[in-house]
């Protein structure tokens, strides 16, 4: 499986990631599934409502944020694909505590941001075991 994103998208997760640091950024990907592939249409910024002293590596999104993201992708005729976060200056790879929140078919956006500058941007999707994490392919568009 594979996920799109435009250009304006992967931009503005990467300077979301650099205004939040060092704290970990995060929002929601709506968008539609066509033929095995996640077409990202609408980036959702959230607010990291971890608490401050934990957000250099963990955030938080409340069920009110989530019922609010769905209310408005079904407002546009979209799904809720995934998610995306930051991972201040760590790779841009899906942690232990990432994986034992995460669930699974939704796909995971990571950017790494080193000393406040982005830099690698992947995907991940949860295996329907729980027990790894696969990479998914980004398609910019």
């Amino acid at each position: 499986m594979a996920i799109t994103l435009t250009e304006a998208h992967r931009t503005a997760i990467r300077r979301h990631g650099e205004r939040t640091y060092p704290g970990e950024c995060c929002g929601f990907l709506l968008g539609r599934q066509d033929n095995g592939t996640k077409l990202v249409a609408v980036l959702s910024a959230a607010d990291n409502a971890r608490e401050n002293s934990a957000q250099h590596n963990r955030f938080l999104i409340t069920s009110e944020m989530y019922l609010a993201a769905d209310r408005e992708a079904r407002t546009r005729g979209l799904d809720i694909l995934g998610f995306y976060h930051s991972h201040p200056n760590a790779p841009a790879r899906p942690s232990e505590y990432d994986r034992e929140h995460a669930w699974a078919w939704y796909s995971y956006v990571i950017v790494s941001v080193r000393e406040g500058t982005a830099h690698d941007i992947t995907s991940w999707t949860l295996r329907d075991d729980r027990t790894l994490f696969d990479e998914e392919e980004i398609a910019i568009v």
